[in-house]
């Protein structure tokens, strides 16, 4: 259901409301310090051509015309642990992601922001999975990437750099190969470590393998890669979930793609091939595991930023946003008591929908769902989450909402979850929770524009 935002009952009271503000604001001011040149979109370049010209151009005027959108992508979470000092150099780094739009071109960002020395790339890929669960590439598919036409980019630490356009037929659902090769140290690696997918490691320089047998290392990480974009006829925007751990995924089943947002990018899909009057968005998946809205971890940049830290760069950054569903605050809860007050969580919540809105942006929000049961529940903490639900429902926050706690809760103890919702933990979802979560979003809420100001 789409709710209107007001000031009315069950906000906090003015003077307090206008502290936390005050801190929040002075939180982002200094997250945006911090991050000051993260979004770079374009390193230094030469002309090194490709060692042994194996890959077929990546040509870069686009195939046809169309719009471009997100068809995957994933938040840089923290820098790699034991790779400080040689990085990935010397070898090929195969990801593979899953595709929840199609498209007739597809161009890549590569981030090195957790690096303290530039990321050299001689070399860098792209071609569809020949299969599932394999790093062999359908031959016919390989296509070199490029960056302002040189195979070589070297991105500044702290940065980032989008590719040429790639002419490649990118089917909806398909699994992409993404493969990058460094042949300098640069560490640390800016990496996503729950990735819910497995990916590849080559010695050497295997970007233009087809066959799979030098890719002999499995990895749950992503490295370097933060975005697939693909130049569509199928989507005319995108759609960013941001979230905590349920929104990365954690514990559904590796491989499968049965994240909420796996499942709700199926849906539109399926309402765009019907005709049905569904907003045409490709979904992009910007969860963290351990993710809280207020406070982050340490380090310049931090690990694990706050959503308020890294808002801009995952959610407003990302390729013709036109929505976000916003689930977050269990981590505050539960994580941070010494933070986590109703209003100041509130007051977060406010500040992200308060940006979003000054880019048009539509903004869902979800309810907190139980954690009944988990190793963290005591009841103030099942208070607060009554307590912030209670405002959600409201309407007085966000455009629209979607009641997780009320979809997946147990109707005989709701402060916890249905036992076939829960994968164990009592705090995240099962695989068929997942599902249900991406089944209960009303696909209507995610139309339309953000409100205008009154």
């Amino acid at each position: 259901m789409t709710r209107g935002r007001d000031g009315g009952a069950g906000a906090p009271p003015t003077k307090h409301r206008a502290l936390l503000a005050a801190i929040v604001t002075l939180i982002v001011a200094i997250s945006a310090a911090i991050y000051a040149g993260a979004s770079a979109d374009g390193g230094s370049r030469d002309g090194t051509p490709l060692a042994g010209g194996r890959l077929p151009r990546g040509d870069v005027a686009p195939a046809s015309t169309g719009a471009w959108v997100g068809a995957w992508a994933t938040a840089p979470a923290a820098a790699e642990p034991g790779t400080e000092t040689t990085g990935m150099a010397g070898r090929s780094v195969r990801n593979v992601v899953h595709t929840s739009v199609g498209g007739t071109s597809a161009r890549i960002t590569l981030s090195n922001l957790y690096g303290q020395a530039p990321l050299t790339v001689t070399h860098a890929s792209i071609a569809l999975a020949a299969g599932h669960d394999t790093a062999a590439a359908l031959a016919d598919t390989m296509r070199r990437l490029t960056f302002r036409g040189s195979p070589r980019v070297i991105i500044p630490a702290g940065g980032q750099v989008m590719s040429d356009a790639a002419r490649i037929v990118v089917p909806y659902g398909a699994d992409v190969l993404v493969t990058t090769y460094s042949p300098v140290p640069s560490g640390p690696v800016t990496h996503h470590p729950q990735a819910r997918q497995t990916s590849y490691l080559a010695d050497g320089d295997r970007t233009a393998d087809v066959a799979a047998a030098a890719y002999t290392t499995r990895t749950p990480y992503w490295r370097y890669l933060t975005a697939l974009d693909v130049l569509s006829h199928e989507a005319e925007g995108t759609v960013v979930a941001f979230g905590d751990s349920i929104t990365d995924g954690f514990g559904s089943q590796t491989g499968a793609n049965h994240r909420w947002t796996d499942v709700l990018a199926e849906r539109l899909h399926d309402a765009a091939g019907d005709g049905r009057d569904a907003p045409r968005y490709g979904v992009v998946n910007e969860g963290i595991s351990g993710n809280r809205i207020l406070t982050g971890r340490t380090g310049r940049p931090a690990d694990n930023p706050s959503a308020l830290n890294r808002f801009e760069r995952d959610v407003l950054q990302r390729t013709n946003v036109r929505a976000v569903v916003i689930v977050l605050g269990v981590n505050d809860i539960l994580h941070s008591p010494e933070l986590a007050d109703r209003d100041a969580v509130l007051t977060g919540l406010r500040t992200l929908v308060d940006r979003a809105h000054g880019r048009g942006l539509k903004v869902v929000g979800a309810t907190i769902m139980p954690f009944g049961g988990y190793h963290a529940y005591t009841k103030a903490r099942e208070t607060m989450r009554q307590e912030i639900n209670e405002e959600i429902r409201s309407g007085r926050l966000f455009d629209a909402v979607v009641d997780f706690d009320q979809a997946l809760r147990d109707p005989y103890d709701p402060r916890r979850l249905r036992s076939d919702y829960d994968s164990g933990d009592h705090l995240h979802p099962s695989d068929k929770g997942y599902a249900r979560m991406g089944e209960v979003i009303d696909l209507d809420t995610l139309k339309g524009t953000a409100p205008v100001a009154a």
